[in-house]
């Protein structure tokens, strides 16, 4: 069977990541307007710090559990499908939290958010392993890092433009309407060419038991690469409009705009990582050495970045943030794109399933932690440093834990990958 040519493989695929990149940045939207309404919501429903924290970390209390079921549903029954049905739940909740009137009330909202956002990863992965080609994945992985960046910069700009001028309720219920809009397009997006879809299974390899994905070390370098970078994202997610307003003396359309502008540049870093990723790959250059590289460098630089953020004058302390932004958009694609290439596409569920949920426990324990240490201390120096340790941690996940970035020889069984339909 003759191999598609890189522009066949890249125009087959281009509708579907389009459509990933909208998702995952209504995903971030709709999880983001929570930290952006925070103030607003604290003065009208009387909400403490810490109760604050704990609405931070109930939406990933589901959404880190469901992870794995959610892998085995994405290839047990299509990941488009899968995909679909967590747009409408997490689109619902998010239009509903608009008439929440208590903390109880959100709470539960935060949760059945966290269960319809659980699905997103798992499915993309299985989807950007299965229908793009290798040579592509780490640009298509760059593309949803955009969107994943974007998310939070759209919903700060305009959830805090709209929240100034109509109040916090109907920013939710105007971004639970627009979230639901997604679905229209994705149950018409096509299927992807037979001839590419044959070739990345038949290269494959046999479909590994879930106990021999488990047993890798990679997979558990990969999950502590993941915490420690989803730790620093989730603190920032949560408190930094909230810290911007409080200790730094922002109003909420001038931190809107700071915030807006910094995730703009850290999409843009994304987008950028991974074509030159691609490109240095697809001409000879290793892989490993890429990905590892860059995973270092991060988490390096990070540490002194969050540090900069809060003990630096207001200005350097604004280059700062952009640094990270910068930073955390170079190794974006590197996330789940390491992931992809370990696992294969008869693995990707399963493995970015694990990958993700023990990453998200930083969804967890990073918003919580933040609160305790600001409530307990009065100011944002012990969280930003917490925020920095932890960060310091990923270079022992991502390079020192993980042997090679390279397909894995899985020895479980052949199957067959089921068909995708539309969702």
């Amino acid at each position: 069977m003759n191999t598609p040519t890189a522009t066949t493989a890249l125009r087959a695929s281009v509708s579907l990541i389009v459509l990933l990149t909208i998702a995952i940045c209504i995903d971030y939207v709709d999880r983001g307007n929570l930290a952006t309404a925070a103030t607003l919501i604290q003065d009208e429903l009387k909400l403490t710090a810490p109760q604050l924290g704990v609405l931070g970390s109930a939406f990933f209390a589901s959404y880190v559990l469901l992870h794995i079921p959610a892998g085995w549903l994405a290839e047990r029954y299509g990941a488009r499908v899968v995909l679909a049905g967590g747009v409408a739940i997490w689109s619902v909740a998010t239009g509903l939290t608009s008439l929440a009137n208590s903390f109880a009330m959100l709470l539960a909202l935060r949760l059945v958010l966290g269960a319809g956002q659980s699905v997103f990863f798992p499915s993309s992965s299985k989807l950007i392993a299965a229908e793009v080609a290798p040579g592509y994945r780490a640009r298509a992985n760059g593309w949803v890092g955009f969107g994943l960046a974007l998310g939070p910069g759209v919903g700060t700009f305009v959830g805090g433009h709209l929240m100034a001028v109509a109040g916090w309720r109907a920013s939710f219920a105007v971004f639970g309407i627009v979230s639901l809009l997604w679905l229209l397009p994705w149950r018409r997006l096509p299927a992807p060419p037979a001839t590419l879809q044959t070739e990345v299974e038949a290269s494959s390899g046999p479909s590994p038991t879930f106990p021999e994905i488990l047993r890798q070390r990679s997979l558990w370098g990969a999950s502590l690469g993941h915490f420690s970078t989803n730790y620093a994202f989730y603190f920032m997610v949560t408190w930094l409009p909230f810290y911007l307003i409080r200790e730094r003396g922002y109003s909420i359309t001038s931190m809107a705009t700071v915030v807006g502008v910094s995730y703009v540049v850290q999409a843009a870093a994304s987008v950028a990582s991974g074509w030159l990723t691609d490109r240095w790959i697809r001409s000879g250059v290793s892989a490993n050495l890429i990905y590892k590289w860059i995973m270092g460098v991060n988490h390096i630089g990070v540490v002194a970045a969050l540090i900069g953020m809060v003990t630096a004058a207001p200005g350097m302390a604004i280059a700062c943030l952009f640094a990270y932004q910068i930073l955390t958009g170079v190794s974006s694609p590197g996330v789940y794109a390491i992931g992809q290439t370990l696992a294969g596409p008869r693995a990707a569920g399963r493995w970015i399933g694990v990958q993700n949920m023990m990453g998200n426990v930083a969804g967890i324990v990073s918003p919580a932690i933040g609160g305790i240490l600001v409530g307990a201390t009065g100011t944002f120096l012990a969280a930003f440093s917490a925020a920095a340790a932890v960060s310091a941690l990923g270079f022992i996940g991502w390079v020192i834990m993980i042997a090679r970035v390279a397909p894995l020889p899985w020895h479980g069984r052949a199957a067959s990958t089921p068909q995708m339909a539309p969702g």
